[in-house]
């Protein structure tokens, strides 16, 4: 059988393929720093990137990442294979790359399902379930949420209410890591060929859940303190063919994930269609009078936390890609538009001073 077909290969990155008659199809597996392990038709090899597509690469996002399919020029067991190119993703999870200006680091693609993965324990956020969600919807595939560590909640039906209050049309599932048939349950939707990634915060357990899907000692695990501050058990990220044909990436646990796009409207559609209602088309839902977000807050109907959290992600949205100086200008225009911009209110200073020092 041809080794591709386990890893989720399709007719679509097939034909693509045939773009490169002189290079062999392959899928990308793990990524450790520089090197690359692949899947080709015959076996697993060790790959790196050409010297040309690194001098002509002109983003961090462009370079291939776990999940990604790849033309090869595949070498003898004892040399590295040579990736030349990266064929079109149909997803791409991704997210802010820390320390780098404007750019954006890949976290897996053509994935299926996204598994967010949160404790119920302190791990527990909703400003940061919702920050998961806008990425994961804006990814193209489809985010499950899974909450692990179920038997250290004392209030479960009460929690569930409110991520199904903030997790518009996903599907919600409960583990608990003494109870292997509530992993399973994953099953439903693991099937052959699929590809899933199972993201969150260190220490939540993601490793815990892929070892008993994969019904042995795939990861390492390690222990949390009292605090809830896992370690990065998970330090590269890794591709994992399960005994039922489906595929998962287990990711390093991510204590930030910034926002560069992030599917808003997905995410906070309660708030888009209330939005709608608003006296005001531009209205900010802060002090306008007939604002309907701000009626739906004051009769109990949506929580304050969630609109401030949407604020904040759209900001991290707007800003995404502007330099320290274009962001301090965005930021300026924001504070002086309710006086019509920036230009407005200067001319509206101007004439305050002058007033002032006629009287």
């Amino acid at each position: 059988m041809n080794q591709l077909e386990k890893y989720g290969v399709t007719q679509r990155f097939i034909n693509e393929a045939t773009l490169y008659p002189e290079y062999s199809l392959a899928r990308i597996i793990s990524q450790h720093k520089g090197m690359y392990r692949i899947i080709t038709s015959e076996g697993e090899r060790f790959a790196e990137i050409s010297g040309k597509f690194s001098y002509e690469v002109d983003a961090l996002s462009h370079y291939p990442a776990v999940g990604d399919f790849v033309m090869v020029t595949i070498s003898n067991a004892n040399s590295p294979s040579i990736i030349h190119a990266v064929l079109t993703r149909k997803s791409v999870f991704q997210r802010t790359a820390l320390g780098l200006k404007n750019q954006t680091q890949i976290i897996a693609t053509n994935i299926d399902i996204v598994f967010i993965c949160m404790s119920l324990n302190q791990n527990y956020n909703l400003s940061r379930l919702e920050r998961y969600l806008a990425i994961a919807w804006d990814s193209g595939a489809k985010p499950v949420i899974i909450l692990t560590k179920s038997d250290l909640c004392q209030n479960t039906p009460e929690i569930l209410g409110e991520i199904e209050s903030v997790a518009l049309g996903c599907d919600v599932i409960l583990t608990s890591s003494f109870d292997a048939q509530t992993v399973k349950e994953l099953y439903s939707f693991l099937k052959k060929g699929i590809t899933a990634s199972f993201i969150g915060s260190s220490g939540v357990g993601k490793s815990t859940l892929i070892n008993i899907l994969a019904e042995k000692e795939f990861l390492a695990t390690n222990e949390i303190d009292q605090y809830d501050k896992g370690r990065h058990t998970t330090t590269g990220r890794e591709m994992l063919l399960l005994p039922n044909g489906a595929i998962v990436i287990d990711t390093p646990g991510m204590r930030e994930l910034g926002v560069p796009h992030g599917d808003l409207g997905t995410t906070f559609l309660d708030i888009e269609e209330l939005a709608k209602h608003c006296k005001f088309r531009d209205c900010s839902h802060t002090n306008e009078p007939g604002c309907a977000v701000q009626n739906a807050i004051l009769s109990g109907q949506m929580d304050e936390r969630r609109l401030q959290n949407y604020n904040k992600l759209k900001r991290e949205a707007k800003y995404e890609g502007l330099s320290s100086r274009k962001i301090e200008e965005e930021k300026v225009t924001e504070m002086f538009s309710e006086f019509g911009g920036i230009k407005n209110a200067k001319r509206y200073l101007k004439n305050h001073k002058k007033h002032n020092n006629l009287h």
